[in-house]
C-alpha cells in the first residue's frame, strides 16, 4: 500500500509539472518576445528607466552591432566579470558581512570565478564554510542574473538571425542584457524569493548562531540572505547552492511544496523560451516543434530516471522499494529523481539528492542528459541554441536524404552554415573526452579519488561533463579542490561556455545576410511531426556515435556488473 501511494505522488507531481510548464509556455515566451522587441523610442516607464542606465554607462542604444561586434562585448563583459569577482574572492576578509572568513585561495577563487561568470557554478568549495554574506549576495548572486541573462540574449541574437534578411545587424549586446535582467529576471526572482520565504526558507543577515541539539552538543547554523540567491540560482539555470548540501538543506529547500516552486524555475523559461522565438520568426508552429522536440526527451530521460531509481537492483533497494541511498525523506524518490533528470537537462546543477549514490544506470541517465548538449530544455538561452543548432544540422541531414540544398525558416543551410554548426557539436565533446584521458593519465588524480573501477570513472567523467556544458553538479567522490582539478575544470568551464557562443553568434550572422527563399513543394516542413521525430532522432545518435565507448566503460559497465 505504502509502494502504491507513493508511486500515485510521484506520477502527480510529474503531471503537475507539465501542466504548469504548458500553461507558463504562451505567457511567458509572450512577455519575452514583447520585451527583447520592444521599440526605444516607445513612450513607457520601462524605456525611461533604461533611457538612464544606457546614458550612466555610455550605450548608444540605437546602434546596433554585427555578430563579431556582439561576440566581443560577450567575451569583454565576462573577462571583466571573471576579474572582479576574483578579486573580491581574494579579498573577502576585508569585506563587511564577510563572517570571520578569510580570503579564497587563489586557485579555488580562479575556479569559482570563472564558474559562475559562465553559469556553470560548479563549487569545490562548502558554501557555508567559505563564502560569507557580501559575497554570497553582491558577487555569486549578482553573477546568477548577468550569466542567465547573458545566455538568454544570445539565443535571442540568433532568433534574429533566422528572422532577419540582408542585414549584418544582430541588436545590442548591452541593450539585450539590460533589458533582460530588468524586466525578465529581476521581476520574476523578486516574486519567487517572496514565496519561497513563506515557505520557510532563509533571508536574514545573520552569520553563526550557535545552537544547542536536543542531545546538548552544539551546533553552528549560518543565515544569510539564501531566499533571494535561490529564486535566482534557479530561474537562471545557475545551481550554486548557499549550502553544501544545496537544495537539500531546509533553509534553501524547506517543504515538498518549495521542491515543486524549485524545479519549475528552472524549467519555466528554457521552456517558454522556443515561444518567442516562434514569434519572432512570424510563425508560432515553428516554436511548438521546437518545445515538442525538447519536451519529448525531457519526458523520456525524466521516466526511465524515476523507473532506474524506483525500481533499482540490489537486495536494499528492493527490500525498501526504491534506492534511497543519498535522499532527502521529505521528498523520497520520485521527486528527486525528477529534480535530478530536470538539473541535468537544463544547466543548473542544482541538486536535492547526492547524485554519486544514484544507482550505475540512473547515474549514468544524469550524465547521458548532460551529453545530450542540455537542449532539453537547456539551460536559459542555451537550451534554445543548442536545439536551433541540431536543427539546423537535422534539415542538412534531411537535404542529403533527397537531393536537395537544405532549408530552415527560408535560409539556405550551405556550407559556412553547416561547417559552423559541426564546430559547435563538437567542442563539448573534445573538452570532455580531452579533459578527462589526460586527468585519468596524471597518477596524483587517482589517488585523489574515493572510488576506483567503474564507478570512479564515472565520478570523473561526470566532473568533465558538468564542467564542459556548464552544469555544474558532481557526482563527488573525489577530491575537486586541487590545482590540477581547479584550472584543468575552469577551462572546460570556460571554452565549453564561449566557443559555442562565438559559434552560435558566426551563424546568426551568416543566416541573417541571406535572402529568404520563398518554399515550395519540395521543401521539408519544419513544423510537423517527422521534423519533431528527427530531431530527437539526430541528437541522440549524434551523441550515441560519440560518447557510448566512454559510457560503456564507467556507468554502463557498472550496472551490467
Amino acid at each position: 500500500m505504502a509502494e502504491t501511494s507513493t508511486s500515485a505522488a510521484g506520477v502527480i507531481f510529474i503531471v503537475a509539472m507539465i501542466a504548469a510548464l504548458a500553461a507558463t509556455y504562451r505567457p511567458l515566451g509572450d512577455y519575452i518576445y514583447r520585451t527583447v522587441t520592444r521599440e526605444h523610442d516607445r513612450p513607457c516607464f520601462q524605456n525611461t528607466i533604461e533611457r538612464g542606465i544606457y546614458r550612466l554607462v555610455g550605450v548608444k542604444r540605437d546602434t546596433e552591432q554585427r555578430w563579431g561586434g556582439y561576440a566581443r562585448s560577450v567575451l569583454a563583459f565576462s573577462a571583466v566579470s571573471v576579474v572582479f569577482l576574483y578579486g573580491f574572492l581574494r579579498l573577502q576578509s576585508l569585506l563587511p558581512y564577510s563572517n570571520g572568513l578569510e580570503g579564497v585561495p587563489a586557485p579555488l577563487a580562479w575556479n569559482t570565478a570563472v564558474s559562475f561568470t559562465t553559469n556553470t557554478n560548479w563549487q569545490a568549495y562548502s558554501g557555508e564554510a567559505t563564502m560569507g554574506i557580501a559575497v554570497q549576495a553582491a558577487c555569486l548572486a549578482v553573477q546568477n542574473f548577468v550569466s542567465a541573462a547573458v545566455g538568454i540574449a544570445v539565443a535571442i541574437v540568433l532568433v534574429r538571425g533566422f528572422a532577419r534578411k540582408l542585414t549584418d545587424k544582430l541588436g545590442n549586446f548591452w541593450v539585450d542584457l539590460t533589458r533582460i535582467v530588468l524586466w525578465v529576471l529581476i521581476p520574476i526572482s523578486a516574486a519567487c524569493a517572496i514565496v519561497l520565504i513563506a515557505g520557510g526558507a532563509v533571508q536574514n543577515l545573520s552569520d553563526f548562531t550557535t545552537a544547542t541539539t536536543a542531545t546538548g552538543d552544539t551546533q553552528i547554523i549560518t543565515g544569510g540572505l539564501v531566499a533571494s540567491q535561490e529564486a535566482i540560482k534557479d530561474l537562471g539555470t545557475n545551481g550554486g547552492g548557499y549550502y553544501n548540501v544545496n537544495a537539500a538543506h531546509p533553509f534553501e529547500n524547506p517543504t515538498s511544496w518549495t521542491n515543486f516552486i524549485i524545479i519549475y524555475l528552472f524549467l519555466a523559461i528554457p521552456f517558454s523560451l522556443p515561444r518567442t522565438f516562434g514569434r519572432m520568426v512570424g510563425d508560432k508552429r515553428q516554436g511548438l516543434a521546437i518545445a515538442a522536440a525538447m519536451g519529448v526527451i525531457a519526458i523520456v530521460s525524466a521516466g526511465l530516471v524515476v523507473g532506474f531509481e524506483s525500481f533499482a537492483d540490489g537486495t536494499v533497494p528492493q527490500a525498501v522499494t526504491a534506492a534511497m541511498e543519498g535522499r532527502d525523506v521529505r521528498f523520497g524518490v520520485p521527486d528527486s529523481a525528477l529534480f535530478a533528470a530536470g538539473t541535468t537537462l537544463t544547466s543548473t546543477g542544482s541538486v536535492d539528492s547526492f547524485h554519486d549514490s544514484y544507482t550505475a544506470f540512473g547515474g549514468g541517465m544524469l550524465i547521458l542528459n548532460m551529453m545530450l548538449g542540455e537542449v532539453a530544455p537547456g539551460g536559459v538561452g542555451a537550451g534554445l541554441y543548442g536545439m536551433l543548432v541540431l536543427a539546423v544540422i537535422t534539415v542538412f541531414i534531411a537535404g542529403l536524404m533527397v537531393g536537395r540544398t537544405p532549408e530552415y525558416l527560408g535560409k539556405k543551410i550551405g556550407a559556412r552554415e553547416i561547417k559552423l554548426a559541426g564546430m559547435y557539436f563538437l567542442v563539448t565533446p573534445a573538452l570532455l573526452l580531452i579533459g578527462l584521458a589526460a586527468s585519468i593519465a596524471v597518477p596524483s588524480n587517482l589517488e585523489s579519488m574515493a572510488n576506483s573501477g567503474q564507478h570512479g570513472l564515472s565520478e570523473m567523467m561526470y566532473a568533465f561533463t558538468s564542467a564542459s556544458n556548464n552544469n555544474g553538479s558532481a557526482f563527488a567522490g573525489f577530491g575537486a579542490d586541487t590545482p590540477w582539478f581547479n584550472t584543468a575544470l575552469g577551462l572546460c568551464m570556460l571554452f565549453g561556455r564561449f566557443l559555442p557562443i562565438i559559434l552560435a553568434l558566426a551563424l546568426a550572422g551568416s543566416l541573417a545576410r541571406q535572402r529568404p527563399t520563398p518554399a515550395s513543394g519540395g521543401t521539408f516542413p519544419t513544423h510537423q511531426p517527422l521534423f519533431v521525430g528527427m530531431v530527437v532522432g539526430v541528437t541522440v545518435i549524434l551523441v550515441a556515435l560519440t560518447f557510448l565507448p566512454v559510457l560503456a566503460l564507467g556507468p554502463l559497465a557498472e550496472g551490467l556488473q
